[in-house]
């Protein structure tokens, strides 16, 4: 894995996991279902965990959110699945966490934004009655940010005195001071009121790439808790994915973020764990963790009119995905494997050699044949119709000699 040098922050523990100091950069998602509806909540939370959210949060906007939300819960763990599982509130967190004090005590942490608790006086009553409940039941807090919802007050009050500076800021500028004032101003109010500084994380979102970039690097100067990260609005397909890819990359290249989540639109019926997934490819691109073995392949050209590499490449990329939840289970180290599978001989060999298995394809003219490397050095070379299947043959055989078994616990 890549040696980025992480910016220093304190560990906050959620449920049985811990985030910042040296814990891993957690990857967490979010339902879109209707909360009140306990069955489909809780079988996507299962299904967001199953995909490797480590954290997964819930709205809770109305009475009936909040009625369910034990027995959400109970159903979760009873399908067995341990995730934290987060309270997401806004408006009227303060009065459902009062009146289902079994919701409070069950969730594994509160999410307020300050933006939208109250106005004037009741600002300040609404958060700190959630600050109360959050430290009578021992719970983590993240105080969450959004451009959409930043407090107006604060942001009237931060133009005016700009207005007033001899060299007075652009507005984008003030704009984000006032993010990261109503974050750290909403934390030292929180510890003030005894929740204790290692329960608190927070974030400042916004859809702008270079606009989240300049806040997070001007809030991780500020603060040593733990940042969650995330572009809001991120937009849909390969919009939401890459401007979301722009803008982590390079704070987690700086070393700034301790959990991330991609807020992708999903497509009609699509499927939620894709946000899960793209974060996750986004921390093993960035070397920082490893989830899956990673499938190189090129993209093709005059030289590979054949698509025959691109459907091997294809089906040896499904094929790990639907072995990897047994794999994880029985070796050590496998998210960590690289494999190629490459068209012609101008960088197949090359590429291949340097995976732990690949194998380089014929591309238009070559002769029939396909070498397959180990470590760098050529192992066999196959040949005729039946490629795939031996090369996936080579790969199992490669994956029980290079990757030690775990020990099966017995109870």
């Amino acid at each position: 894995m890549a040696c980025i040098k992480r910016k220093k922050t304190v560990e906050v523990r959620i449920g049985e996991i811990g985030i910042g100091a040296d814990n891993p950069i957690r990857v967490q998602a979010m339902t879109n279902t209707d909360t009140a509806d306990l069955e489909a909540t809780a079988k996507q939370v299962a299904a967001l965990a199953k995909a490797g959210s480590e954290l997964v949060r819930v709205t809770v906007n109305t009475k009936e959110a909040a009625q369910v939300v034990p027995a959400m819960v109970k159903r979760v763990r009873d399908m067995g699945y341990s995730v934290p599982i987060i309270g997401d509130f806004h408006y009227n967190g303060h009065i459902l966490l009062s009146e289902y004090p079994e919701t409070a005590k069950l969730l594994d942490k509160y999410r307020i934004n300050p933006g939208n608790v109250g106005t004037g006086k009741r600002r300040d009553e609404n958060f700190l009655k959630i600050v109360e409940l959050a430290v009578r039941y021992e719970k983590p807090v993240r105080i969450g940010v959004n451009w959409g919802s930043l407090d107006h007050e604060l942001l009237t009050q931060l133009m005016d005195e700009n207005a007033r500076a001899l060299k007075p800021k652009e507005a984008r500028e003030v704009t984000l001071d006032a993010m990261v004032e109503s974050a750290v101003r909403s934390a030292d109010l929180a510890e003030k009121h005894g929740l204790p500084h290692n329960r608190i994380t927070l974030s400042a979102k916004l859809s702008g790439v270079q606009d989240l970039v300049d806040a997070y690097r001007s809030l991780s100067r500020r603060c040593d808790y733990p940042l969650h990260l995330g572009l809001t609005e991120a937009g849909m397909g390969t919009k939401g994915i890459v401007a979301s890819t722009a803008a982590l990359a390079i704070l987690l290249q700086e070393g700034i973020g301790d959990t991330i989540r991609i807020s992708l639109t999903p497509a009609p019926g699509g499927d939620r764990s894709e946000e899960v997934r793209v974060g996750q490819q986004i921390l093993q691109s960035l070397e920082i963790r490893a989830f899956n073995p990673q499938v190189s392949a090129c993209p093709g050209c005059g030289r590979t009119t054949s698509t025959f590499f691109q459907e091997m490449a294809h089906e040896i990329q499904e094929y790990l995905k639907a072995q990897m939840p047994i794999w994880k289970k029985e070796y050590h180290g496998i998210e960590e494997m690289k494999v190629a599978v490459m068209g012609c001989v101008v960088n197949g060999p090359g590429e291949s050699k340097h995976a732990h298995i690949g194998i380089s394809l014929p591309g238009t003219g070559e002769e029939p044949k396909a070498p397959v490397f180990m470590d760098g050095k050529l192992y066999t070379t196959l040949k005729g119709n039946g490629i795939v299947q031996e090369f996936i043959k080579i790969l199992n055989d490669y994956i029980n000699s290079h990757y030690g078994r775990k020990e099966v616990v017995k109870i």
